[in-house]
């Protein structure tokens, strides 16, 4: 984003430590679930399988998978146990698949540099394939915890027919090397 994101102070100075900690707590870095962002900006591909009831977002790193409702349910109570991508419901407007995601868990990492998103976080994700091998989301981060005020990224995939994903297997014994990682373990 032009500037910086719109953090509450909390927020900004989480995420500075984060990044001068060469984000060495990155879940990532640690074979857990990446952050909501992250997966969208993430190099590896994912997979997208569409039934009439639900969707699969199938993310090729880390065996990552995000299921978007599409049968018409309203959003857990705000009383459900948060989950790592939030719980999701989807419906089509026209071309365009518009998914909204309540439910995280708290101070988890939005995206690689350590941005948090928190259990009060509402996210709005538009879908759209402008052309045929172009895959275009538009993204609405809520988070009055974390951010002073909403804000909208675009993130551009280009789509890739007919492959299939690798299996991919991430053992935390990697991360030692981060700065100031427990090599112990």
């Amino acid at each position: 984003m032009p500037g910086d994101l719109p953090f509450q102070p909390w927020a900004k100075e989480l995420m500075e430590k984060r990044r001068a900690d060469n984000s060495k707590d990155n879940p990532d870095a640690h074979c857990l679930p990446m952050g909501f962002m992250q997966f969208h900006n993430h190099p590896q591909p994912r997979k997208i399988i569409q039934t009439p009831d639900v969707m699969l977002i199938i993310y090729e790193a880390n065996s990552g998978l995000r299921q978007i409702f599409m049968d018409g349910r309203p959003l857990p109570a705000k009383t459900a146990e948060p989950w790592w991508y939030g719980y999701s419901v989807g419906k089509w407007e026209g071309d365009t698949l518009v998914v909204e995601t309540r439910g995280f868990r708290d101070a988890e990492w939005l995206d690689v540099r350590g941005s948090p998103l928190t259990t009060e976080a509402k996210v709005i994700e538009k879908f759209r394939r402008p052309t045929y091998g172009t895959l275009e989301i538009e993204i609405t981060i809520d988070d009055p915890k974390a951010y002073t005020k909403p804000w909208t990224v675009k993130v551009n995939q280009r789509v890739m027919l007919n492959t299939e994903l690798i299996e991919f297997i991430c053992e935390d014994r990697d991360a030692t090397h981060y700065v100031g990682a427990d090599a112990t373990k």
